[in-house]
């Protein structure tokens, strides 16, 4: 049976289940509106991105390069493995951080830790590594000429490779010529090791030249990557261009513009006929011992010789020289005796060895024996058209 109390005390009870109820509700979420203690603290929205870091291979010219997203870079450090930090600048919002060293080291590894917080401050950090790349082969080069030498109006500047190259125009890309006064010239790739760099016209006598590679880091192809950074610096000399007429046997010397002496000599007899077109003297040598072996001339052949010579200037790769041939004077301005070389009197090859340097200019005309392509630096038998095809980036 139910009461009046008991109806009162049962309306009692449920006033204050609900009071509690409400009092329940506006309290679960904190009176600051924030998160539950429990759940742990607020989690940043930036995002820290190392994009080098997804393959592990990186390229050493390649910058490190850190980003955030959704927030700002308050910290980053990168480390090689010997524990040598490396530097490098934040952009102008702190979102990019990029390394500033390079080339970075083949085949190490990068330590980067980086910190990040987004518009509310909320902090978050990243650590994480990248690789560069490890070459299947390294490429050495050769720059010439060098050693604050001066040449003659014909040099080229050579550089070798002691690997093939693939990606030409990339190595291009990281070589420069420097002239005072200027100069127009353009790179001619000789083969897959050898690429060479000449003026549209012979140089201006004083002339200086500063060539920079800059190949190490720089992916060459197949595997092969660049080691080396060279600078070479040479200046021109004197204008020094001589004609050999092999039909009347005489060499005339020009320096500057002006015939200086005209020289009887003698050039090669029939089969051993001198090569026609424009060479440059490679070197000099005061004297050499020229063997008919190394043209493969057998010691049996009555065309063996094995001589002593002086005042040596080379031409060709294959032994044409200009040189005193004090034994075939009666001979000089004559008829054509010798093995393919040019002759002389040892007075006359004194005058001219003394006068002349690597890269003076020696034409040679009125001949019938053709000169076979890069016998020497036979860069001028190119025409300018044809040579600015040679480059990778025509």
């Amino acid at each position: 049976m139910i009461t009046r109390s008991s109806v009162l005390q049962w309306r009692s009870v449920a006033a204050v289940s609900v009071a509690c109820l409400g009092l329940a509700a506006c309290t679960t979420a904190g009176a600051d509106g924030g998160s539950d203690p429990a759940s742990g603290p607020p989690e940043s929205r930036a995002v820290i991105n190392v994009p080098s870091a997804k393959d592990r291979a990186l390229a050493p010219t390649r910058p490190l390069v850190v980003k955030a997203e959704q927030g700002v870079l308050t910290d980053v450090v990168v480390s090689d493995d010997r524990g040598r930090k490396i530097s490098g600048d934040f952009s102008s919002r702190r979102s990019v951080w990029r390394s500033d060293e390079s080339p970075l080291q083949y085949d190490s590894r990068y330590d980067v830790t980086a910190r990040a917080a987004d518009s509310d401050g909320v902090a978050t950090q990243t650590k994480t590594w990248v690789r560069t790349v490890e070459p299947k082969r390294v490429a050495y080069t050769g720059l010439s000429p060098y050693g604050e030498t001066v040449v003659g109006v014909g040099m080229p500047v050579i550089m070798t490779f002691d690997q093939p190259v693939q990606r030409k125009a990339a190595v291009e890309k990281n070589l420069s010529v420097a002239t005072k006064p200027a100069a127009v010239g353009g790179w001619y790739w000789v083969n897959d090791q050898m690429v060479r760099w000449r003026p549209k016209e012979y140089w201006k006598p004083g002339t200086d030249v500063t060539v920079r590679s800059r190949l190490e880091g720089v992916n060459l192809g197949d595997g092969v990557w660049g080691d080396d950074n060279d600078l070479a610096r040479f200046s021109v000399g004197d204008s020094t261009i001589s004609t050999v007429n092999i039909g009347t046997s005489t060499m005339a010397v020009e320096q500057n513009g002006n015939v200086v002496r005209k020289i009887p000599v003698t050039t090669g007899k029939p089969g051993w006929e001198t090569r026609i077109g424009t060479k440059v003297i490679i070197s000099k040598q005061r004297q050499v011992v020229m063997d008919a072996a190394t043209i493969d001339v057998d010691k049996s052949d009555p065309e063996y010789y094995r001589l002593d010579v002086e005042y040596a200037m080379r031409l060709t790769w294959s032994g044409e020289y200009v040189h005193a041939a004090p034994w075939s004077v009666e001979s000089q301005g004559v008829e054509n005796v010798s093995h393919g070389c040019t002759g002389m009197s040892t007075e006359d090859a004194s005058w001219f060895y003394n006068l002349a340097k690597p890269g003076d200019i020696v034409n040679y005309v009125n001949g019938s024996r053709a000169m076979e392509p890069w016998n020497g630096y036979t860069d001028w038998n190119i025409s300018w058209q044809q040579w600015k095809k040679g480059s990778a980036l025509s």
